[in-house]
């Protein structure tokens, strides 16, 4: 289907055959939820864009604000080698710190085997990251469509580049969490399709609470069983598309409801400065987890 022809069908409210996927839920779908606070290195992307912060830094703050872990955003690791690599999880080990996620860039809507091939590789070697450091998830993005291409041709090719990933991600005890992310992953549906069609349990779903262009909640519930990680954001977009305040509570009842055992990682991405910010809604996040795993 048209880029044009999905947003016209979409903001009708329209529900698309898609809708319709059918795959084996996580092992974790009906059992007790297990829910865990981290922060996100990306809410920090100023401060480690310009060296005022080191990700040893973020390993102390999670110390401070009482979190169990830390999704690394990759984007300003100074190497992928080992004098870097492990050092970082020496340090986060020492501190009690885990490392159960990295997220990477990727765009896996590429148009020729060659390119797709090429992506293919990059994941893996983020997989092999992503073992030096003891994590064992990585968020993935899907791409955006071509312009000359169609949203099915294109969720083919994603279908094609997550197989190959998946499949060298799970001997390496690795899961890929494909985000909502816009482009092809714009709507629970498609995500749904993408992943009952690669049907490897090393692809999940990493679930950003923020990133729907309308009707969140519903979305969000869509997809909630088959999250193997989560990020949480302060915003969502209602039925009609307009930004409104998150209802943490509502979403983590969701996630206990699909039993979710995993982290909720915070991603601050408002103006306000970061080490301001952060810390107050850590603390917010860590007792709406406390009052939701409680109840």
């Amino acid at each position: 289907m048209e880029r044009v022809s999905r947003r016209g069908l979409f903001s009708m409210g329209a529900a698309l055959p898609l809708a319709n996927v059918a795959m084996a839920a996580p092992p974790s779908a009906g059992k007790k939820a297990r829910l865990r606070t981290a922060i996100c290195a990306y809410s920090f992307r100023t401060e480690l864009g310009a060296k005022k912060m080191s990700y040893n830094d973020l390993v102390d703050l999670a110390v401070d604000l009482d979190v169990d872990g830390l999704d690394l955003t990759v984007y300003w690791f100074p190497s992928t080698t080992d004098e870097f690599l492990v050092p970082l999880r020496n340090y986060a080990f020492a501190n009690g710190v885990e490392i159960p996620s990295i997220s990477v860039r990727t765009n896996c809507c590429q148009p020729t085997p060659e390119l797709r091939a090429k992506e293919t590789q990059a994941i893996k070697d983020w997989v092999d990251v992503a073992v030096k450091l003891g994590a064992g998830h990585i968020r993935v993005f899907g791409g955006t469509v071509p312009k000359t291409s169609t949203e099915d041709d294109a969720a083919g090719w994603v279908v094609e580049v997550l197989k190959g990933a998946g499949a060298y991600a799970a001997k390496h005890g690795v899961v890929l969490g494909l985000e909502n992310h816009g482009g092809i992953t714009e709507r629970a549906d498609r995500i749904l399709d993408i992943l009952k069609r690669v049907d490897l349990p090393s692809v999940r779903v990493n679930l950003d609470m923020g990133n729907f262009n309308r009707d969140a909640y519903r979305q969000l519930e869509q997809i909630a069983p088959y999250a193997a990680n989560v990020q949480v954001k302060v915003d969502v977009r209602d039925e009609n598309g307009k930004q409104v305040p998150a209802d943490w509570e509502r979403i983590i009842r969701m996630l206990k409801a699909s039993g979710y055992r995993g982290y909720l990682s915070l991603e601050y991405e408002a103006k306000a400065p970061a080490p301001v910010e952060v810390p107050r809604l850590t603390r917010e996040l860590n007792a709406v987890v406390k009052k939701v795993s409680a109840g």
